[in-house]
């Protein structure tokens, strides 16, 4: 298959059918958070129906760079922006060691339920998310303790499944795939929770359709049914330099690293996130809010 990738830095001009502007919003403990735009239109979008969609995604809350207070600066920001959905893309805690103050899924699910938008808060969990909760690492069955502390807080999870949304009078569905890596398992092998069957058998009728999907290692199985996967997980590798990651927690690399992506009609779009894995460093790859515009003249 002929593939078109369209991986773009902070300020650089859009090319294709997407346009990206980067923007420094405040400055932050460490990196300054970045607001990355990317207008899209998609073949199976209606050009005439515009929609902006807030991406949240890896907060990691936890340490001195990923506070709750900061959360909320964020929140209040998102909200100026005036978008008309946001999405929760996953991975809610830290889980590196510089974290001596790490709060829990429900602090930080109260504070993402200080958002606003007209189509709603719609979350989906990442597999650090899953990886927290040891009843469902050993077997259990069920979701992790993380989807019962965000339906507390009126933000329930969507797994495998989708909801009908109405935007200016019309239908839009809005998928949310479980998680790709949500069990651990021996020699860094990983399985998954996902079900992207299911995920798109929930689409009853032919309305336009986004897909959250937490890692975007999904995209080449997701039809062109789907007018975006939205994704985060990558941090856009967290460290980034001329365009490129030395890491990528993805099987497919630098390919799904960060940005605006086309193959073959199809479009995703992976955040660089908020907060760190592993390591409290990012270099190249500030922490972003992203904003994804859909429908209306490409840029």
């Amino acid at each position: 298959m002929r593939r078109r990738a369209v991986l773009r830095g902070a300020g650089a001009a859009g090319t294709g059918l997407g346009g990206f502007g980067g923007f420094v919003l405040r400055p932050e403990p460490g990196p300054a958070l970045r607001l990355v735009r990317h207008r899209l239109a998609p073949a199976s979008w209606p050009a005439d129906l515009p929609l902006s969609i807030a991406l949240i995604a890896d907060p990691h809350c936890g340490g001195p760079q990923a506070t709750l207070e900061r959360l909320a600066r964020i929140v209040a920001t998102t909200n100026a922006l005036r978008p008309d959905l946001v999405v929760l893309l996953g991975d809610y805690l830290a889980d590196h060691r510089f974290t001596p103050n790490r709060p829990g899924f429900r602090a930080v699910a109260e504070v993402l339920a200080g958002l606003r938008a007209p189509l709603g808060v719609h979350a989906i969990l990442g597999n650090h998310d899953w990886w927290e909760d040891a009843a469902t690492q050993a077997g259990g069955a069920g979701l992790p303790e993380a989807a019962e502390d965000f339906a507390a807080a009126g933000l329930p999870v969507l797994h495998n499944a989708a909801r009908r949304l109405l935007h200016r009078g019309r239908p839009v569905w809005l998928g949310g795939l479980g998680s790709q890596w949500a069990y651990r398992a021996r020699r860094g092998a990983y399985r998954g929770a996902d079900d992207l069957e299911a995920t798109l058998a929930a689409f009853t009728d032919d309305a336009p359709a986004i897909l959250l999907a937490h890692e975007p290692d999904i995209f080449p199985q997701v039809p062109a049914r789907v007018a975006v996967t939205l994704s985060g997980h990558t941090h856009g590798g967290q460290v980034r330099i001329g365009g490129y990651s030395p890491v990528v927690p993805s099987r497919f690399g630098n390919r799904y690293a960060y940005g605006a992506i086309e193959e073959a009609g199809r479009h995703l779009v992976v955040s660089g996130g908020l907060g760190n894995s592993m390591l409290p460093v990012r270099l190249g790859m500030p922490p972003e809010l992203t904003l994804v515009e859909l429908g209306g003249p490409a840029a």
